[in-house]
């Protein structure tokens, strides 16, 4: 196996320390200095890229990769790997078995709640989402153009280590939002990790959802992060009245329940299936911080 992880950035990073013993060569691409040298770190060969155009250098390591992640989000105009490869994954990887589309289940928009799988309506709100869905829709069409299996996986809110309420509490940013009746699903990167692995391994392709057995309050994860560390936890805040980004505004007008049915009936254990074994082992472990 020959990897390639475009945007090795927090999520493509776990998925190459969890693939890369595996891999005969694996390489990813970065925007800056600093995050070609923290991909060293996960047995990647660093390569940078703006987003526009391709090296040659990047060129000629594609030429032999078999196995792809995407993990850079689309723009307005669509998907930047596919752009650059006139939608043909073969004009630029002649040898690719299986590639990886990292999404969001912000894709479905809001359904006030109701439970949601892979069948269900996508009615995304927010613009990112929409851009979202849209580069969706091309991979699945170049997996069948290509012939060539493309998972889009579907990600919930990400945490692990250093990216948790933990870190939040610690540095004094943590905030207990309180809408009633609101819930969000989420997963450990580990789980993105393994679920990625498990897909690669299975050669599969398709729509699958990554995300928690628990969709839950979010004040109630920065109590349960509060009760382990033994702090006081911050004052709940009326969400309506509260003081907020739009953006982060945006998350909480989409409101629903999303089943992981289909990632566990092919096979696939969740590692951490809830926040509080997750927040629970984090902590216990001190690895938290990251």
């Amino acid at each position: 196996m020959r990897l390639f992880v475009f945007g090795a950035g927090y999520s493509g990073k776990a998925i190459a320390r969890e693939v890369v013993k595996n891999a005969t060569w694996a390489g990813g691409t970065g925007r800056s200095q600093e995050g070609l040298q923290a991909m060293e770190a996960s047995g990647l060969i660093p390569f940078l890229f703006d987003g526009e155009s391709l090296s040659e250098e990047v060129k000629s390591a594609l030429v032999d990769v078999t196995h792809l992640v995407q993990s850079i989000a689309p723009g307005e105009d669509g998907d930047s790997i596919l752009k650059l490869a006139g939608s043909d994954l073969r004009t630029l990887m002649p040898n690719l078995e299986w590639a990886c589309y990292l999404s969001t289940v912000g894709v479905y928009g809001d359904h006030q709640g109701e439970w949601v799988n892979e069948a269900s309506e996508c009615c995304p709100v927010s613009k990112r989402s929409v851009w979202r869905a849209k580069a969706e829709a091309q991979w699945l069409a170049a997996s069948k153009k290509g012939g060539i299996p493309v998972a889009v996986l579907r990600l919930s809110g990400i945490y692990g280590p250093g990216r948790n309420p933990f870190v939040k509490i610690e540095n004094g940013t943590a905030r207990r939002l309180v809408k009633p009746g609101q819930v969000f699903n989420r997963i450990h990167v580990d789980d993105i990790a393994g679920a990625a692995a498990h897909l690669m391994a299975k050669e599969a392709g398709g729509l699958w959802n990554v995300t928690d057995d628990l969709p839950a309050p979010p004040q109630d994860v920065v109590l349960y992060a509060c009760e382990l560390m033994g702090v006081a936890p911050p004052p709940e805040i009326d969400f309506e009245t509260a003081d907020l980004t739009p953006m982060a505004r945006s998350f909480y007008g989409e409101n629903k329940r999303v089943s992981n049915a289909r990632l566990k009936a092919s096979g696939y254990e969740l590692r951490y299936p809830d926040y509080k074994c997750a927040l629970s082992a984090m902590w216990k472990d001190g690895n938290w911080s990251g």
